[in-house]
């Protein structure tokens, strides 16, 4: 299919759900996280959203069936195919963008901790790295023979270790998608995550080891982050879009975030991808300090802009509860200004007499990456001029 008809094909399909709901786009952009023109863009066909999450949510929001969805996903995958560009090869400098003045003293690069020496090959029980390893992450049911068959791959070292059955966080997709992970079996839940969000679709920093080229657009910045090696600086935006399997309802009790690694903030320029700009917050919003020893999500209040006197929504504290028909949208915004935090979520269910924790990464299940800003030049992009220019130093 034709780039134009392709992208054609998968806006009149939205605009079909747009208009079936008969809600404005402003009412329907809050209800999915996005702003108004970010959807009017969807459905005109000028941009295409990066991951399918958001145009499943819209799907579920305006009724649609799963013939339907099915049919929607089909539009959409053959959509971002045409319009994603090729992701320049790692460690290539780009041909276009300004170099950033010289810096002075600039230091260092911490050195990267040696990846330790392979085991032997005749050695067929692999040693997992122990700081990644899930916690909590039992889950209630798993028959005995097959959790003796997953402990085969720890090992004894001194004795015997107390081992919990690993929760598989996902299918594998295909690079530059939202992943969707679901549980093993009995978890009666499955979730979606994506974590290169713009603060109300417009403004966000990265930070970056070498000349960074012009900013993407919101909806690329997964590929371009990724192209760059680039590290959200100062703040990550995490959204994660839970469901239940089936009619039963599943009770989100807490979300906890651990902390993997921490080290010194990166030493990298910052690149400020926009000024930030106005929005409505939705509720099931979180707030965490990494800084913090032991971060914790704290609940924030939410605002409706819709009428023309915004009002205050109260913050929505766990636990609630969640099924196929009723998804839930959480938004953890978390803060680092002294660290380089490595760190994950972990999110504690309970349904019909069951418990269980599943662990939530980024969209390759990695942990996610936050880095502090501290004394970094910052460079903001001119859109007249087409050229990177100092920007305000982040305050120490």
């Amino acid at each position: 299919m034709p780039k134009d008809a392709a992208v054609e094909e998968f806006a009149r399909l939205v605009r079909a759900l747009k208009a079936r709901d008969g809600r404005s786009y402003e009412a329907l952009g809050r209800r999915l996280s996005v702003s108004a023109s970010t959807l009017h863009r969807y459905c005109s066909g000028a941009t295409v959203p990066e991951e399918f999450a958001v145009v499943d949510r819209l799907a579920l929001l305006c009724g649609a069936d799963e013939e339907e969805r099915r049919a929607l996903e089909v539009a959409w995958s053959r959509a971002d195919r045409t319009r994603r560009p090729p992701v320049p090869e790692p460690g290539t400098e780009p041909e276009s963008g300004p170099e950033p003045e010289p810096e002075p003293e600039r230091q260092p690069a911490p050195t990267p901790e040696p990846e330790p020496a392979p085991e032997p090959a005749s050695d067929p029980e692999p040693d997992p790295d122990p700081e990644l390893e899930p916690v909590h992450a039992r889950v209630p049911g798993l028959p005995s023979e097959r959790r003796r068959r997953r402990w085969g791959w720890v090992g004894l070292v001194g004795g015997t270790l107390a081992v919990v059955g690993a929760v598989t966080l996902g299918a594998v997709l295909l690079p530059g998608k939202t992943r969707e992970r679901a549980a093993e079996p009995p978890a009666p839940l499955t979730w979606t995550v994506a974590s290169h969000i713009w603060k109300n679709g417009c403004g966000h920093t990265y930070l970056v080891e070498r000349t960074a080229p012009p900013p993407p657009e919101s909806a690329d910045a997964r590929s371009w982050a990724a192209a760059q090696g680039a590290v959200d600086g100062g703040e990550t935006l995490v959204r994660v879009s839970v469901q239940g399997k089936g009619a039963a309802a599943v009770v989100l009790q807490a979300l906890h975030v651990r902390v993997v690694e921490r080290g010194a903030p990166l030493p990298w320029t910052a690149y400020r991808m926009g000024g930030g700009c106005g929005g409505a917050v939705t509720p099931r919003r979180f707030e965490v300090d990494l800084d913090r020893p032991r971060p914790v999500a704290r609940a924030l209040d939410g605002y409706d802009a819709s009428g023309e006197e915004g009002r205050t929504l109260p913050a929505v504290s766990f636990p609630y509860a969640v099924s196929a028909a009723e998804p839930e949208e959480l938004l953890v915004s978390a803060g680092a200004a002294g660290c380089d935090c490595r760190w994950y979520l972990e999110l504690e269910w309970s349904s019909e007499g069951r418990r269980g924790t599943v662990r939530i990464g980024d969209e390759d299940g990695a942990p996610f990456r936050t880095s502090g800003l501290r004394g970094r030049p910052v460079w903001e992009y001119d859109p007249v001029g087409l050229r990177w220019v100092r920007g305000e130093v982040p305050e120490a």
